[in-house]
């Protein structure tokens, strides 16, 4: 059963048969709204991109997976690739995360979104972002993202170390930056 994340809350991704998450996915999804034109509403791309950024314990950035690098350097954090309309149903990009694979001195995984074409949050419709169990594909969490703003990304969420496992954090931050550099210094107030 999907819970439906509020800004702040927080989730153990221990399982609740008993064991703990190996392999999640983050799945981002959004529609550009129709613009309103001389002959109806028309159609418009908006390239917004999701990154996930991995922290050691004293918040220093150890390495990031995005359009520009599909895979850590581990290989232990995958991103599936740039969609760049958000077209179709369903998420439109994902990154995976083998928990079991990040390496130790890696304690947070921050997902972030931004609009690399540089359209605000008033012209994007229906964003979410979700955590799945790759293990059989079911939806461990959603944050809606919708809610219009003039910003032009968001500090999704977080995964942090907690014992032997991890947990999520909705974090819903408004941003502003195209690209994950011009983010960070948002993101790390979050850690």
């Amino acid at each position: 059963m999907s819970v439906n994340l509020s800004k702040g809350q927080k989730l153990s991704l221990t399982k609740s048969s008993g064991p703990t998450l190996t392999r999640v996915r983050m799945g981002l999804g959004w529609d550009a709204m129709k613009k309103k034109g001389f002959f109806g509403k028309k159609e418009q791309e908006i390239d917004l991109d999701a990154s996930g950024l991995l922290f050691d314990a004293t918040n220093a950035l150890v390495d990031v997976v995005w359009f520009n690098q599909l895979a850590s350097h581990d290989g232990s954090v995958l991103h599936t690739g740039d969609n760049r309309t958000g077209a179709g149903d369903g998420d439109d990009e994902s990154i995976i995360v083998d928990l079991t694979r990040v390496p130790a001195a890696v304690t947070t995984l921050v997902f972030t979104v931004n609009s690399f074409t540089g359209q605000d949050f008033t012209q994007i419709e229906s964003a979410f972002c979700r955590l799945v169990d790759e293990s059989d594909n079911s939806e461990i969490a959603r944050y809606d993202l919708s809610g219009s703003g003039t910003h032009n990304a968001q500090i999704m969420a977080k995964v942090t170390r907690e014992g032997s496992g991890w947990a999520m954090t909705a974090i819903g931050a408004a941003a502003t930056g195209r690209t994950f550099e011009q983010l960070l210094p948002a993101v790390l107030p979050h850690l």
